[in-house]
């Protein structure tokens, strides 16, 4: 089974407007609002193609309802922990640009984390979590690096989808899947990457450092997939981005439900790609239609 972990979930409310005039009264032309965060974003993929997962987090107060039954009205299972405060509204504002306002989310208690500890290590052999997007700051620095010793203690497999500090410190403990973009590794490294041939030798960094397979994005450069015993670099489909909220995540669910149906390294990297690709030209996350019609465009070629 397939577990994703969205650590603070919000309710995403896109509010789209012709134009936005401070201090006055403003009237939306359209609005919509869906579960957010990485972890979610990650299980409704996975749904599209058919792969079960259940989402794990924290939620709480009315919103947090809205987000467990969302998700379960998609027949996505959940094992929330359930808090005091309120999930988070998060506010897309749409006029021409894209502003965002987003809220904090709800305080943790200790007893909240030692319950998704709880609930992590019940995990097995035959099991994979997710680990996705920021720690809240309610939660020790160390969230990721307690909640994956589990997962090895378990053996449960695990991705980490984050950047930064974050993603350096899990790697002594060997994620099966990293995917930075190519801004995010170069902040890794303290360096500018442009290229695909300039990503190889800091992906081969990550596996030496103890990842076992590396996916670096570089939006219309195409996307490289690096581990122990190839080095393959994708060619993305053409066309309109719409939407760059979510791509991230459509490849890592793209991957994994590949995976586990093919156990093919390089179809699940397709497959990755064209999800991405398919999010970033829709306006909300990818559908397994959209995915399959871009999957002839994903073209695989051998780097060294």
């Amino acid at each position: 089974m397939i577990y994703t972990l969205t650590l603070n979930p919000s309710v995403d409310y896109i509010v789209q407007l012709d134009r936005f005039h401070v201090g006055e009264l403003n009237r939306t032309v359209n609005e919509t609002k869906f579960p957010g965060g990485k972890g979610i974003n990650v299980s409704r993929v996975l749904n599209q193609f058919g792969t079960n997962s259940k989402a794990l987090g924290f939620v709480g107060g009315f919103t947090g309802t809205y987000v467990e039954q969302f998700l379960q009205n998609e027949q996505i299972d959940t094992d929330f922990v359930q808090v005091e405060g309120d999930t988070r509204i998060n506010i897309k504002l749409k006029t021409g640009k894209e502003s965002e306002i987003n809220a904090n989310g709800p305080k943790i208690a200790q007893h909240h984390f030692i319950l998704l500890k709880e609930k992590i290590q019940q995990l097995g052999p035959d099991d994979l979590l997710v680990l996705a997007g920021s720690i809240p700051a309610t939660l020790p620095a160390k969230t990721y690096e307690e909640l994956v010793l589990i997962c090895r203690k378990c053996g449960a497999n695990f991705v980490v989808d984050a950047e930064g500090e974050l993603l350096k410190k899990v790697l002594p403990y060997e994620p099966f899947l990293i995917k930075p973009n190519h801004h995010e590794l170069g902040e890794l490294f303290e360096t500018t990457i442009s290229s695909v041939e300039e990503v190889i030798p800091y992906g081969k960094k990550l596996i030496e450092r103890g990842a076992k397979n590396v996916i670096v994005s570089l939006a219309d450069k195409g996307a490289v997939l690096i581990n122990e015993n190839t080095s393959l670099m994708a060619k993305v489909p053409k066309g309109e981005v719409k939407n760059s909220v979510g791509a991230g995540d459509s490849m890592v669910a793209g991957f994994l439900a590949a995976y586990k149906k093919t156990l093919n390294i390089e179809e699940a990297f397709r497959y990755s790609v064209a999800a991405g690709s398919a999010t970033a030209f829709s306006l909300g996350l990818c559908t397994k239609e959209k995915v399959e019609e871009l999957l002839p465009q994903v073209q695989l070629k051998e780097l060294f």
